[in-house]
């Protein structure tokens, strides 16, 4: 088992470490340290999202931007793949969670009836703690009349972080079992400090880990395919990135001219659409080699070149 050095998350958060999202997105944006944060999103997995983060992220260094790349999809990570960064540091994840002191517990149930989550129960007994569905509020030990509950910690995976051709890169990786993504999100995001463009690589879909990821951005590019299955999660995703009052544009992935159902349904609905990446071949044979498809296909950097332009544009807005 790693030890953790420090305890990560606030007690001035909720019951599940969150804040209101434009405090959070601010928030956020000062523990990255960077000028702006970038999260490219996607309804589904599959959509090219990781091929635009990390091309996006090596054009920018290469026109000498300071860019960090953020791996924040822990449960399944595959920047790397592509980034191939040399990790320098490797260190433990961990979050807080109650520790009962028996012989000062009094067995009053206020911790029990504190939590929201049942990870500490107490049925006129000494406390039950389950460590794995603490959200490591700390509210347990506020409410204890007798001072019984001790902050421990808990290990839930570990953040790397490296660099590769000019790019910084932070990555997390989810301990197998381990139920809850979100508290590792948040250390990830907190250790890309550094000054620049944070691009953080969002896990796929709309649930939380996808929204922990998008609430620390300051502008979110969607990925979208133009399939069926693409454009009905891309609706639910845009739905999702209006909640959090976040701006945002769409890049269509793969497309084509026999299919602009998801260009026509964004115009529709003024969704700014800021590239159509075209469906080639070479494209998908260079990433299952690991390649970057603006390094390995004719005309591909230079619509990345174009792509991080107008980006540019929208987080100076």
């Amino acid at each position: 088992m790693l030890e953790c050095e420090v305890p990560l998350l606030r007690r001035g958060d909720d019951a599940q470490g969150l804040t209101p999202d434009v405090e959070s997105r601010r928030t956020r944006a000062a523990q990255c340290g960077a000028t702006r944060a970038l999260a490219v999103a996607s309804g589904k997995g599959g959509t090219g999202k990781t091929t635009v983060a990390v091309n996006l992220a090596v054009t920018a260094a290469r026109a000498g931007r300071e860019t960090t790349l953020v791996d924040c999809d822990v449960e399944a990570p595959n920047v790397h793949l592509f980034l191939k960064p040399r990790v320098d540091r490797s260190e433990p994840a961990c979050v807080p969670v109650p520790v009962v002191n028996e012989e000062k517990c009094t067995a009053c149930g206020e911790c029990g009836r504190m939590c929201r989550f049942s990870a500490i129960v107490s049925l006129k007994t000494k406390p039950l703690v389950f460590p794995e569905l603490c959200h490591g509020c700390g509210g347990c030990a506020l409410v204890c009349p007798t001072g019984a509950i001790a902050e421990g910690k808990r290990t839930i995976g570990r953040i790397d972080t490296g660099s590769s051709d000019g790019v910084r890169y932070v990555g997390g990786v989810l301990t197998i079992g381990e139920a809850m993504s979100p508290p590792l999100i948040r250390q990830v995001q907190a250790a890309a400090q550094g000054g620049g463009l944070a691009i953080l690589d969002a896990p796929p879909g709309a649930a939380c880990p996808a929204v922990e990821t998008m609430r620390g951005a300051d502008y979110v590019l969607l990925v979208a395919e133009p399939t069926p299955f693409g454009l009905h999660d891309l609706e639910i995703a845009v739905e999702v990135v209006r909640r959090l009052g976040l701006p945002f544009g769409v890049v269509v992935n793969r497309a084509t001219p026999e299919r602009p159902e998801a260009r026509e349904w964004c115009v529709a609905r003024g969704i700014e659409v800021l590239a159509e990446l075209p469906d080639d071949r070479r494209v998908a044979e260079a990433c299952s080699r690991g390649e970057l498809a603006a390094d390995a296909v004719d005309g591909v950097g230079r619509a990345f070149e174009a792509l991080l332009a107008v980006l540019e544009r929208r987080l100076q807005a």
